[in-house]
């Protein structure tokens, strides 16, 4: 997968908007980072620590914590060229939740997302 797919999924979240975080492109839902491209190659989303600890059991070739603090916190790398479509929009889907408010999310849920 590419930058321009984490793009392209996380935009097609309701309420997600792309902004930036430290020059780097970010996506938000409500003003809340759920996920961001730090560099090349690479996705940063913000899981639950037991869901970042379950993603990153599961496949460890593609999920792995953020080095220091933040990872500690959730936030988990995802190496894009060892996702697929369905496993990308799995994470940035189960990010946004993580983040979005309970009435968006409930919404989200009601149309079938």
């Amino acid at each position: 997968m590419t930058p321009e797919d984490v793009r392209r999924i996380a935009l097609q979240l309701p309420g997600a908007i792309e902004k930036s975080h430290f020059g780097k492109p970010d996506f938000r839902v409500r003003d809340r980072v759920f996920a961001t491209l730090p560099k090349v190659g690479d996705a940063v989303i913000k899981l639950t620590r037991d869901q970042q600890e379950m993603m990153c059991a599961a496949e460890p070739a593609l999920f792995r914590p953020v080095d220091g603090g933040w990872g500690k916190k959730g936030w988990t790398r995802v190496t894009l060229a060892a996702a697929d479509e369905r496993t990308l929009r799995s994470a940035l889907v189960t990010a946004w939740r993580n983040t979005a408010p309970v009435t968006l999310r409930k919404a989200f849920d009601l149309a079938g997302g």
